[in-house]
C-alpha cells in the first residue's frame, strides 16, 4: 500500500495532516480479527467504532449483500419501495420500545439525530408553538458530527467548542451523577427539573443516550434518572429523543437501553451496528403522536429526505444481522462479555493512575487520571495482538459479541498489562 500517500493526503478521523498519527494497513478481516498487510492478527476490541457485532466475514451478511446485488444495489426512495425496506421497518416497529410506530431510514448516526431534532422542532411548529425551539441535552453527552447534532454535544467533551458560534444554542443540564446500580434521588435531578421548569416554553425536547453515555466519557448512569426525565417530559410536555446509536442491538445487555428503564422515547435513533457493521445506514422512530402532529402541520410533509435513503443494499443487510442476533443467544454472550471483563479487568482497579474500572454488558472501560498517550498506548497493544483506540482518559472495548473466552482473555489481559505498567 501508498502509505506516503495516504499520509500526505487522505485525512482520517479527528487527525492532522500536518503532523498525521500512524495508520495501520489493513488486508483483510474475519472473525474477531483484522489483519495487518504484514500478516499480524489483532483482536478487534472496538467491533470496528461498536458496530461489528458479528465479527467479519459473517456468511449470512455476505449472502445478504449478494442476493440483494443481484437484484438492485440502489433506487431512489422517493415514489418507490421495496421488499428489504418494508421488511426492515417491520421489524424495527416490532422490536423497538412499543409505542414507536413510525421509520425514518436515513444514512449514518448523525443525520439520524438531524432527522430527530428536524421532527421535534416541525412537531411543535405543526401546532402552533413554533416558540418551542430548543433542545435540552446533558453534559458529556454526544450525538454526532453534523451542525445540528454537535450543538446537542457538551460544549466542553464533546469535541465541538471551535464551531461554538455557529451552532445553535440549547440547554445543558449536568450530567447524571448516579451510578448503573444505585438509585436516582430528588437532589439528582434538581437541576434538569428546574431547567425544564424555567424553560418548557422554549423546549421541544430533551435529548439524551439512555443508561450509557458514550463518547463523551463511557459513563454509565441509573436508569430511576432516566425514568424520571421521561415523567418530567410528560409533566412539561416535551418530546423525549433516545440517541441508542451506540446503544441499540444489546451492547448494554439490553436489546436498547430504554429497556433498563422500561421507558418508551417519543423519538429513538439507531445506527452503527444496524447493519452489523458492513454498510452506512441508520433510522429515527418515532410516535404516532410525533408523525400525525408532523403532517397536519403547514408542510403537510416531513421536511427531509436523502438521496441514498432506504438503500436496498443496507436494508437487506440489515435485516440480516437483526434475524442473526436475534435467532442467537446474543444474551448469554453479552453477559458472559460482562463478568469476564468485570474479572480480569479488576486488578487495574488497584493500579497506579487508573481512576475508575466499569463494566456494563459487552463494554469495558478503564479511566486513567491523566490522558493516555494514545500512539504508545495502541502500538504497546498492538505488540500484543489487539487492537483498541483510546482517547482522552479512556481505554474502553467493545468486542464483537461473538468473541471467545480465549480471545477475550487476551485482550483484557492486554489492557491490564499494558495500562498497569
Amino acid at each position: 500500500m501508498d502509505l506516503d500517500f495516504d499520509r500526505n493526503h487522505i485525512w482520517h478521523p479527528y487527525s492532522s495532516l500536518i503532523d498525521p498519527p500512524p495508520v495501520y494497513p489493513i488486508e483483510r478481516a474475519e472473525g474477531v480479527r483484522i489483519y495487518l498487510e504484514d500478516g499480524r492478527g489483532l483482536i478487534d476490541g472496538m467491533s470496528s467504532w461498536w458496530s461489528a457485532l458479528h465479527g467479519y466475514k459473517v456468511p449470512e451478511l455476505n449472502r445478504a449483500l449478494s442476493e440483494q446485488m443481484e437484484k438492485m444495489s440502489h433506487v431512489m426512495f422517493g415514489g418507490l419501495t421495496h421488499e428489504p425496506a418494508i421488511t426492515l421497518c417491520k421489524k424495527l416497529v416490532e422490536i423497538t420500545p412499543h409505542t414507536l410506530t413510525r421509520v425514518f431510514l436515513a444514512d449514518s448516526g448523525s443525520v439520524s439525530v438531524e432527522v430527530a431534532i428536524k421532527m421535534a422542532l416541525q412537531y411543535w411548529q405543526s401546532q402552533g408553538r413554533s416558540g418551542k425551539n430548543r433542545l435540552l441535552a446533558l453534559r458529556n453527552g454526544y450525538h454526532g458530527d453534523t451542525f445540528g447534532a454537535m450543538a446537542t454535544c457538551d460544549p466542553v467533551t464533546g469535541m465541538h467548542h471551535l464551531f461554538a458560534s455557529q451552532l445553535t444554542p440549547h440547554f445543558f443540564a449536568p450530567a447524571p451523577q448516579p451510578k448503573f446500580s444505585e438509585p436516582c434521588g430528588d437532589e439528582d435531578i434538581a437541576e434538569l427539573r428546574q431547567l425544564i421548569e424555567k424553560n418548557h416554553n422554549q423546549l421541544a425536547a430533551v435529548i439524551l443516550e439512555p443508561v450509557v453515555q458514550g463518547a463523551g466519557g463511557m459513563r454509565f448512569y441509573s436508569p430511576e434518572y432516566l425514568q424520571r426525565v421521561r415523567q418530567l417530559c410528560d409533566q412539561y410536555d416535551l418530546l423525549l429523543i433516545a440517541d441508542e446509536i451506540a446503544t441499540g442491538f444489546g451492547r448494554s445487555g439490553k436489546l436498547f437501553a430504554c429497556e433498563h428503564a422500561d421507558i418508551s422515547p417519543d423519538i429513538l435513533t439507531l445506527g452503527k451496528a444496524l447493519t452489523g457493521g458492513t454498510m452506512t445506514l441508520a433510522a429515527t422512530l418515532c410516535t404516532d403522536r410525533v408523525a400525525e402532529g408532523i403532517c397536519r402541520g403547514e408542510a403537510g410533509v416531513f421536511m427531509h429526505g436523502p438521496t441514498f435513503m432506504g438503500n436496498p443494499l443496507a436494508c437487506a443487510v440489515a435485516n440480516a444481522s437483526i434475524e442473526l442476533l436475534l435467532s442467537g443467544p446474543w444474551q448469554q454472550r453479552v453477559a458472559a462479555i460482562q463478568t469476564q471483563l468485570d474479572r480480569q479487568l479488576a486488578p487495574l482497579r488497584d493500579a497506579a493512575g487508573v481512576a475508575d474500572v466499569r463494566t456494563l454488558g459487552a463494554i469495558g472501560v478503564v479511566e486513567m487520571d491523566q490522558p493516555v498517550d494514545m500512539r504508545q498506548v495502541q502500538e504497546a497493544l498492538i505488540e500484543r495482538g489487539v487492537w483498541l483506540r483510546p482517547f482522552g482518559r479512556l481505554v474502553y472495548a467493545m468486542p464483537p459479541y461473538v468473541i471467545s473466552e480465549v480471545d477475550l482473555g487476551r485482550l483484557a489481559g492486554a489492557m491490564v498489562e499494558v495500562l498497569g505498567r
